[in-house]
């Protein structure tokens, strides 16, 4: 049971957790942390090479101390101080394995700054290949976050709801459009409208008519062309219509002369 609640925890926390996790803000808070490290690392780059610093001015000290008890002991020897001559002596071997002990330090010493030289470099390239990685991925993950979004909005646009309003409105439009032509081509048909028409028909026979009983008693008509004297209505109707005072202004010219 301990167990299986232990196992419950961890995926409802790690669940928590993993979501909570920005990439990005992990991403750069390593890139501080490695930032952070590099004063510190210089610090320790710096105190190995003062120690070697140090050891080589100790060096120099032990072997300019050497020479000095050297003539030291060369003058008391030729003053006939052998016992001062003995007492330097005994502080010329001390010095001798003070410098021998600080070329071994110094050696290595020499040798830890370099490795620490070295390391601070090897760090350093570390550093910049992982920030320039860490960019990288920090692009990458605007990238995704961006493309998130467009998948969001595209989703959240339901484009099936508004073909379905385009297409009720078309086939609206269309329905009125065929309802205006059926009501055209009905009223078109109607009697009324044929009525028109036969009117409109006859009117035009009746004025070829009398453009026919014009042209005849003009005399414009050749004989072959003229109806017989009572045959037609459109004769006597082009006489009524004309009448004996409304004569044409050639057959008045003719009466005249």
């Amino acid at each position: 049971m301990w167990n299986r609640l232990k196992r419950l925890f961890r995926s409802i926390f790690g669940g928590i957790i993993e979501s909570a996790e920005d990439p990005e803000l992990i991403l750069q808070q390593l890139i501080r942390d490695m930032n952070d490290q590099v004063p510190r690392m210089r610090e320790n780059v710096a105190q190995v090479m003062a120690t070697e610093k140090r050891l080589a001015r100790e060096i120099d000290a032990n072997q300019a101390k050497l020479t000095d008890l050297d003539n030291k002991i060369k003058a008391a020897i030729r003053t006939g101080h052998d016992d001062i001559a003995t007492t330097l002596i005994g502080e010329m071997h001390t010095a001798q394995k003070a410098l021998e002990t600080s070329k071994l330090n110094f050696e290595q010493a020499k040798v830890a700054s370099v490795k620490a030289r070295e390391f601070l470099d090897n760090y350093m390239a570390q550093v910049r290949r992982k920030t320039g990685e860490a960019m990288q991925l920090i692009a990458a993950n605007k990238q995704a976050q961006m493309q998130e979004r467009l998948a969001q909005t595209m989703s959240s646009f339901q484009l099936g709801d508004d073909s379905q309003t385009f297409d009720d409105m078309r086939e609206k439009i269309a329905n009125r459009v065929a309802s205006a032509e059926a009501k055209a081509e009905l009223a078109s048909t109607s009697l009324d409208t044929r009525m028109q028409g036969i009117e409109k028909e006859l009117a035009n026979i009746e004025a070829q008519d009398m453009l026919m009983a014009y042209k005849q008693q003009m005399g414009l008509l050749p004989e072959a062309a003229r109806p017989a004297l009572g045959e037609g209505a459109p004769a006597a109707n082009a006489e009524r219509t004309l009448g004996a005072a409304d004569s044409l202004p050639q057959e008045r010219s003719k009466l005249t002369e």
